[in-house]
This record gives C-alpha cells, sequence and structure tokens, in this order.
C-alpha cells in the first residue's frame, strides 16, 4: 500500500509533527513499508491460535501477595533533591 504525499501530511498533522520538505518522500516510503508489513500479517492463517493476553504464562509477576516492610522514608528522601515535611517536594505544574 502506499500512502500519498497528502496523507503523510496528515498524519504528520494528526501526530502534532512538523515535517520539512525533504522528511515527505522519506516518511511516505517508510509508511507505506510499515502498511506493507501489516498487510502481510493479515494473511498469517490463526483460525486456531486461542486468543491471549501475553506471550508467556504469567502469573501475580507485580507482587507476590505477602506484605512486608516498606522503605525507610528518611532513606528514601536523602537523595532528594526537594523534600519537605517527609514528601517529595516538586516545582508547581500548573497554577
Amino acid at each position: 500500500m502506499s500512502l500519498t504525499r497528502d496523507q503523510v501530511l496528515h498524519i504528520a498533522k494528526l501526530a502534532r509533527m512538523g515535517v520539512e520538505e525533504a522528511e515527505i518522500e522519506k516518511f511516505q516510503r517508510q509508511l507505506s513499508q510499515i502498511l506493507d508489513h501489516f498487510a502481510r500479517l493479515s494473511e498469517v492463517d490463526t483460525e486456531n491460535v486461542p486468543p491471549t493476553a501475553y506471550a508467556v504464562p504469567l502469573q501475580n509477576v507485580a507482587r507476590d501477595d505477602e506484605p512486608r516492610q516498606s522503605y525507610d522514608r528518611d532513606k528514601v528522601l536523602a537523595n532528594a533533591p526537594m523534600a519537605e515535611d517527609g514528601y517529595f517536594r516538586v516545582r508547581a505544574v500548573l497554577e
């Protein structure tokens, strides 16, 4: 599938990306190649492949369900650039 120049400009606009004139042809070629790869993937027969959330069987990898002592607050805050009243202090992002 070959993308047109207008399609590349539209994609760049959606991505809020400024593209220079010299980059348009390069992105046109690269994005077209990516779409060609997806087209080939859609031809693969997956009829007998069960749906899965993970490629390998995993269970409770993020937690071990055993309570344990957390890190000491003073040690954690020791390397903080700014700390106040036992908390990290950060610059205001919003007014």
